[in-house]
């Protein structure tokens, strides 16, 4: 039984030799990617010293056609609450969660108990 545990742990140490370098190589790669990702976009936030860095996350809350689409929505059936929203735009209902309030302090819904109204 000593034997085939040697066996297999010399197999196993073998092997792990054999990989190691291409984890390694993985590893750098993965690295590069990363470096990479955004450059030549037009939309990558510069790093480098003395350059300017994009301040923010993307677009302002509520900007966006979904938030449009909501809006249309609240006006179309006014009473609808944020679940049936989401059914009916076929997202998932925490976008929402963020977006409608959003809309409310822009005076463009009201919120009466969970349903939403134009204002």
């Amino acid at each position: 039984m000593a034997d085939f545990l040697d066996e297999k742990r010399k197999e196993i140490d073998a092997r792990l030799r054999e990989l190691r370098p291409l984890v390694d190589e993985y590893q750098r790669l993965e690295k590069a990617a990363s470096a990479l990702a955004g450059v030549g976009t037009g939309t990558a936030a510069r790093t480098s010293g003395g350059t300017r860095r994009r301040r923010g996350r993307g677009r302002p809350r509520g900007s966006g056609t979904r938030a449009k689409e909501a809006l249309e929505l609240v006006r179309t059936r006014p009473g609808i609450t944020i679940a049936e929203m989401a059914k009916a735009m076929g997202i998932k209902a925490n976008y929402l969660y963020r977006v409608m309030p959003t809309l409310q302090s822009e005076g463009q819904v009201i919120k009466k108990g969970k349903g939403w109204h134009p204002a």
